[in-house]
This record gives structure tokens, C-alpha cells and sequence, in this order.
């Protein structure tokens, strides 16, 4: 396969849909256990024949592939290779029956599964038609049953990862799109299998890349920041694992909030193999980019998040993965080397672009801001711009009233402070919230408001220091306001 990881893939090929209980398979997933129900099922083949709606040539290899053994099916397709991919999408094409095509698509799933080189088959097939062998399974993408969805996006995943040619262009946008949007699809009941379509393309690096391109990173932490089941935390994790493997993702997949969301589910992980996948994205976010600057601040936000707790507490259980062990020694090494040299304002910005803020020693601290509130113009106004936006998406008390607090104090350092805030439309923001259901938020949003309209922070020390001496007893206050 192209442009894929070997370690991926023994990990990967370690986790099939079904597992075996007993010497029983027994499907793990909704779209697999609705395949079983599917397979039971017979479809009268003659029926469809006998009122025309599919020729004699494709109701002769339909029927005596149906229901064949391994054998049978194999010696059927080395008899006319091409017959297989003609015959499956004429079927699909000409049928509209919902359980007639649910069951087409089963057995195409299966004949596949069976052996991954039947996938040339149908690209050779299209090829001489000299059409797109994705053109009518995109099209099946689009109907309203859940189960022909799901497995229609399986079958396109196999396709697009066994086939020597990669996916490309509209048809590869159209189909992960539709995935990224099955995942933001609420209460999506086919979610575990639209994550395993992502685990299987995202091994391949061309594909990492379409799919970062269309957000598909916030389409997972969307999903990963509400309560879900440890499979489905499993899986996506899985998918944020296999996207560090490409090193320019790697340094940016912390932006999305990667290490805070994944530091909350480790937090609270009950299975092991949540616990090993998450460790494994967080040795990747500091063994995988270049860049020293994204591994330290990488280090320092899993500090942050309170990870180097929970790497004690995971020490103390016992694992059979010895990976797991391995992890935990080397993010520890790693965390507390960044701790040596961690300055208060590398740990302001961590937090900051964690989006958790919280009343830390540097936000009240006068020497901090006199030192470092001119910092925050740094790469076109970054942090500054991330306090605003955290003013205007936040739901949390806290880092509103601490994103109050700290542009009010940039506002009080910086002598151009005003004037920039206001053309980020940060003071603003700061008026809306003087309405707050918070009485903290309320306060806090006042102190800005008054700190915003103070011209000469000097002078009103001044008038202040004479206030408590007595000297200007009785005086109204001068202030300066715009």
C-alpha cells in the first residue's frame, strides 16, 4: 500500500469489527451486527430475471456466486475475472429495493474482506468502461438508509486503501467530507463504523492531509469533548494517532486542543487500550515535530493538563501492554525536563492556547505583565486574539473573568493597548459582558471597562497616593476617559 506506516498497520490489523468468542465471531459494531441479520436473508434472484429488471448473463453469475463456498466463489472468478465488478454494479445500478442493494453491498463487502486483490478487479473493470470505479458507489453515499450508507463508505474505504491508485481530487473531498459530517451528525447510531472508515484511510499520508484540510481534526474533538463510549474514545484517538505520523500535522494538531481534551479522557479511562492510545498520540506531540518551540510548549501543556498525575497513577497499575510502561517513563522524563527551564511566560502561553485558564500566580502578578504585555502583539497579535476569542466562544465563568482580567492588565502595560483592542473588536466583547449572569464575570468585565477608559495610569496613581494622605480631600477624582 502507498504511503503508509508500518507500525500503523500492525496495530491496525489488530483490531477487526468482530472478534472471536468462544470460536463464535460476534460483531462489535451496529453495522456489523445488522450484516449478520443481512446475510441470513435470501434474495429470489429469478424473480428479478423474470420481470427484466437484470440480464440472463448477470443472473447466472449473481446466482451461483450467491451463497457458494470460498472455493466455488474463487473458481467463478478466475473463470471470467470481469464478470464479478460488471455484474455487482449493474445489480446496483438497475435494483432499488432497499434490502436487495443492503444485501449486494454485504456480499460485496465480504468478497472483498475475503481477498484485499479484488479491488484491482473492479478499478480494471471501470478502467475499460472507461469510467470511475467511485462515481456510483459516491452516488449510493447519499441514501437516506443508514446501512447502505455505512457500508458503502466501508467499501470505499477498502477500495481507496487496498487499490494501488490512491483516491484523489473531488471524489476523495466528497467522501471524507461525508464522514467528517457523519461524525458531527448527533446521536449518529453508525458512528463507531464511520470511525472505522477514518482508521483505515488516515494510515495513508495523502489522505491525512485532505482530511486536516477539511477540519476534520475539530469534527473529532467535537465528538471526543462529550461523553462517549470508550470504544468510540478508542477509535478517534486511534485516528489522532495515525495523523501525527505526518510531521507538519503533528506540530499543529495542539492548536485543535488535542492534549486538554485527551489529558480529561485519560483522567477517566477504564480500559487499557484508551489509556495506551492516548499515551501513544502524547509521545508522538513530542517525539514527532521539529520544531523545539512545539515540543516544548507540547510538554508544558501536558503539564498543564495535569497528565504527569495520571502517568503516576498509571504506574501503579499493571498492564500487559509493555508499551504502556515505556510511555509513561519516557513523557515523564520529558515533562519534567521541560519543567526545568519552563519561564512564567512560556507557561502563560500554554495556557492561553489551551483555552483553560484559571487564576495561575502569572495572571496577578505586576512584574509579569509589566515585563511581557507587549509580547502579546507577538506574531500579528496570536495571544491577544485568543483571549478575544475565548471572550466570544466560552461558556465558563472562569476564563471569562480571566480573559477579562488579563486584556484589562494588557490594556494598563501597553500604551497602544486601547487602541488595539478596540481594532479587534475586544472591547466590545467586554461590554456585552457588564450583562453577565456571573457576578465574577460581571466584576471582572467592569475592572476592563474602567481600565479601557483610563488614558494616564500614572496620573490617576498620583491622585490616589494624595487621596490617602489627605492632600486632595474632598476633590473629585480626575480621569481621564475616552
Amino acid at each position: 500500500m502507498v504511503g503508509t506506516d508500518t507500525s500503523i498497520n500492525q496495530v491496525l490489523g489488530s483490531m477487526p469489527d468482530d472478534i472471536e468468542k468462544g470460536g463464535v465471531l460476534v460483531a462489535t459494531s451496529l453495522l456489523q451486527q445488522r450484516a449478520q441479520e443481512v446475510r441470513n436473508q435470501r434474495i429470489n434472484w429469478h424473480s428479478y430475471l423474470q420481470s427484466q429488471m437484470i440480464s440472463k448473463e448477470d443472473f447466472d453469475f449473481i446466482s451461483n456466486f450467491d451463497g457458494a463456498d470460498a472455493a466455488t466463489r474463487l473458481s467463478l472468478i478466475q473463470g471470467s475475472p470481469l464478470q464479478l465488478p460488471k455484474t455487482f454494479m449493474n445489480l446496483l445500478n438497475q435494483i432499488s429495493k432497499d434490502g436487495t442493494i443492503q444485501y449486494l453491498l454485504t456480499l460485496m463487502d465480504d468478497l472483498l474482506q475475503e481477498d484485499k486483490s479484488r479491488v484491482e478487479i473492479f478499478k480494471e473493470y471501470a478502467a475499460r468502461k472507461n469510467e470511475s470505479v467511485w462515481t456510483q458507489l459516491l452516488t449510493l453515499l447519499n441514501r437516506p438508509v443508514g446501512f447502505i450508507m455505512n457500508m458503502t463508505a466501508r467499501i470505499i474505504a477498502k477500495m481507496a486503501c487496498w487499490s494501488r491508485d490512491l483516491m484523489t481530487g473531488a471524489d476523495l473531498q466528497f467522501y471524507l467530507t461525508k464522514l467528517k459530517d457523519e461524525l458531527n451528525e448527533p446521536n449518529n447510531e453508525y458512528i463507531q463504523s464511520v470511525a472505522r472508515c477514518l482508521q483505515m484511510m488516515l494510515r495513508i499520508d495523502q489522505y491525512r492531509k485532505a482530511f486536516v484540510a477539511l477540519d476534520g481534526v475539530g469534527a473529532i474533538i467535537n465528538v471526543l469533548s462529550v461523553k462517549v463510549n470508550f470504544q468510540i474514545q478508542y477509535q478517534l484517538t486511534f485516528c489522532l494517532w495515525v495523523l501525527t505520523f505526518n510531521v507538519t500535522i503533528a506540530e499543529k494538531l495542539n492548536t485543535f486542543g488535542v492534549i486538554p481534551i485527551l489529558a480529561d479522557i485519560l483522567a477517566d479511562a477504564q480500559k487499557e487500550k484508551v489509556s495506551r492510545i492516548i499515551l501513544a498520540v502524547f509521545r508522538n506531540l513530542i517525539e514527532k515535530p521539529e520544531e523545539s518551540k512545539t515540543i516544548k510548549e507540547n510538554c508544558i501543556s501536558m503539564v498543564q493538563c495535569k497528565v504527569m498525575k495520571q502517568l503516576e497513577f498509571l504506574e501503579q497499575r499493571k498492564f500487559e501492554d509493555e508499551d504502556i510502561q515505556a510511555d509513561i517513563e519516557f513523557l515523564k522524563e520529558k515533562m519534567e525536563m521541560s519543567l526545568q527551564d519552563l519561564s512564567s511566560y512560556d507557561e502563560y502561553v500554554t495556557e492561553i492556547r489551551s483555552g483553560r485558564l484559571e487564576w495561575s500566580p502569572v495572571h496577578r502578578s505586576e512584574k509579569f505583565w509589566r515585563e511581557n504585555a507587549h509580547k502579546l502583539n507577538d506574531a500579528n497579535y496570536e495571544l491577544l486574539k485568543i483571549l478575544i476569542h475565548h471572550l466570544e466562544t466560552s461558556h465558563d465563568p472562569l476564563v471569562l473573568s480571566v480573559a477579562c482580567f488579563d486584556l484589562g492588565e494588557y490594556v494598563r502595560h501597553y500604551q497602544r493597548g486601547k487602541h488595539v483592542l478596540e481594532q479587534l473588536h475586544g472591547k466590545t466583547l467586554i461590554m456585552t459582558l457588564l450583562g453577565h449572569a456571573d457576578h465574577n464575570v460581571r466584576y471582572e468585565a467592569l475592572l476592563a471597562v474602567q481600565k479601557l477608559m483610563v488614558h494616564n495610569w500614572e496620573y490617576l496613581g498620583r491622585q490616589l497616593e494624595k487621596d490617602v494622605h489627605g492632600g486632595e480631600k474632598g476633590r473629585q477624582l480626575p480621569i481621564k476617559a475616552s
